[in-house]
């Protein structure tokens, strides 16, 4: 461990969307509650209460699917300034007791009270005045890991949901036999194919792979994933609160002559603009963390959405990947103006970082590599022959 005396806290709201609602409209307490679109319509669940999870409703789970699970499911529309305002004053929370907060999400944050400890006490006792000023101040609860690591505190944050607080042991030997029984898919980066890889080995535990012998995993799932879990699986996890870069972007837009309403065009020109950005992240030595569209229509009206990656990025294959995915969810049927694609929150490594596992799945690491190699090596091979030596088949149709 690289420090034993630090103390980081990992604090993740319960069912939060679901929660606001249920908090902000009495009638829906106790009751199963999805945000979402309504089974009538094409969409998928937001969040769903804990009532409603009760019948196997999940994040991300068809709407339509969801009324099947439970008939008598109440649909609630998505409120997001509510649930905006109820995460600023979470976050103010945190903020009262240490400056060193990294928000993951609008429901979830790291926090370093290693500092805090003089003032408010151990970590334990942090976590519950910080959870009683949740529930005293917003009327909700949250489920809070206190651990000597990021890692195993958001490992702990998840063991006794919902309003729960676990303690991890701060001694190697506690630490190993803590995560010893959990399942290999808590680790983080481990995707469904990567899973499938350390299953076929016969590795469905943590303490499994503690004791599993490491040339055999090097040789199934490459040196750096391999180095990777074997380090997490002992609960060694050297990060800290602000271990990303200082905070800016690299970006790309361009506007149209002419709006434009041909899909192909827009997405012709979208992936040009990623393949740029990608390149001068991939030049400036950093792993992007978030991904942004930016659409201006033609009466000038202007969004931008971003999503966040689960393995920090620079190849041109996923950020194409993720960058479409944001393409499609929000381009509409009308007529374009401008679009820009960009990054941000980047680090020098591209070590996983936490998500809502239940909302995206980390992407295979074996598959991560291969990709920062691949482009890197078209980057060596455009310096030397010249930009045009290399071209996608989809920028040739």
């Amino acid at each position: 461990m690289k420090n034993p005396d630090t103390t980081f806290l990992h604090v993740d709201m319960d069912a939060f969307f679901a929660s606001v609602e249920q908090r902000d409209h009495p009638e829906l307490r106790g009751k199963p509650v999805v945000v979402g679109a309504a089974a009538d319509q094409r969409g998928v669940v937001a969040a769903a209460s804990y009532e409603a999870r009760k019948y196997g409703i999940h994040s991300a789970m068809p709407s339509r699917i969801a009324r099947q699970k439970c008939p008598h499911v109440i649909f609630v529309s998505n409120n997001m300034g509510n649930y905006k305002e109820a995460s600023r004053r979470i976050m103010r929370i945190f903020e009262s007791y240490t400056p060193h907060v990294q928000p993951l999400s609008i429901d979830e944050a790291f926090l370093d009270v290693t500092g805090a400890r003089r003032l408010f006490g151990d970590g334990k006792t942090i976590a519950e005045k910080i959870r009683r000023d949740i529930k005293e101040q917003t009327q909700l609860t949250a489920s809070v890991g206190v651990a000597p690591n990021m890692f195993l505190a958001k490992i702990a944050s998840d063991q006794n949901k919902p309003d729960g607080l676990t303690v991890v042991p701060f001694d190697q030997d506690g630490i190993e036999a803590f995560l010893a029984p959990l399942p290999i898919g808590r680790m983080w980066g481990v995707g469904k194919v990567t899973q499938k890889k350390l299953l076929s080995l016969g590795i469905p535990t943590i303490g499994k792979l503690q004791t599993f012998d490491f040339q055999t995993l090097e040789n199934a799932i490459g040196s750096r994933s391999a180095r990777l879990f074997h380090r997490l699986a002992h609960g060694i996890d050297e990060r800290g609160i602000g271990g990303e870069v200082d905070e800016k972007s690299i970006s790309n837009e361009t506007t149209f002559k002419k709006d434009v309403t041909d899909r192909e065009q827009i997405e012709a020109t979208y992936k040009r603009l990623i393949d740029k950005v990608a390149s001068r992240v991939r030049k400036a030595g950093f792993f992007a963390t978030t991904v942004h569209l930016r659409l201006r229509w033609s009466d000038f009206t202007t969004i931008t959405r971003q999503t966040r990656l689960s393995i920090p990025a620079c190849d041109d294959i996923t950020l194409r990947e993720v960058g479409m995915e944001l393409l499609n969810e929000h381009l509409r049927h009308r007529p374009v103006r401008l679009i820009g694609f960009g990054t941000s929150r980047f680090t020098e490594t591209d070590a996983p970082q936490t998500l809502q596992m239940n909302l995206f799945e980390a992407p295979d690491t074996t598959e991560h590599e291969k990709r920062n190699r691949l482009s890197h090596t078209a980057d060596s091979i455009k310096e030397k022959y010249g930009k045009t030596s290399i071209r996608r088949g989809s920028d040739l149709d």
